[in-house]
């Protein structure tokens, strides 16, 4: 499981060092096999380990294509898909795609969410959180309806 939040820095090639925490789960889980892919709806990318990934795009390549969200969808999470292995120390290539499609400037964000880990430029995720706890802290906000009973 995939928690917390960590900023790294992005090195001239576009290689990122995975921190150590989720570099053991990713190397005993799926010998450090990962699949990067946009997020399809806010800047940022998602990070996959390969297994983990391997159920997503079996999901999402059973959508029937004719119906133009799914067809987007597919085109979005499958066709930016780019699978990547960290190297002895640790690193992962993000592709110049990638981080253009998420601003990623030489601070780069991971924030664990569960299964996976989304990969933000660091000034962007300041003022994403900021929004988030915003909206979070305004009169009505409410919890989805699957949520409502969950104890936290």
């Amino acid at each position: 499981m995939f928690l917390g939040v960590n900023t790294l820095n992005l090195d001239a090639k576009g290689r990122l060092a995975v921190p150590a925490r989720y570099r053991e789960e990713l190397d005993s889980r799926c010998d450090s096999k990962v699949v990067l892919t946009i997020h399809p709806k806010d800047r940022c990318l998602w990070l996959y380990p390969e297994d983990e990934w391997e159920l997503v795009e079996a999901k999402v390549s059973k959508l029937p294509p004719l119906k133009r969200e799914n067809q987007m969808l597919q085109r979005l999470l499958l066709g930016h898909a780019s699978p990547q292995e960290l190297d002895g120390q640790g690193r992962m290539l993000i592709p110049a795609e990638l981080r253009e499609y998420a601003s990623l400037g030489k601070k780069v964000t991971f924030m664990g969410q569960g299964r996976k880990i989304e990969v933000w430029d660091e000034v962007k995720f300041k003022a994403m959180r900021d929004d988030w706890l915003a909206e979070a802290g305004q009169e009505g906000t409410e919890l989805s309806g699957s949520l409502e009973d969950l104890e936290l």
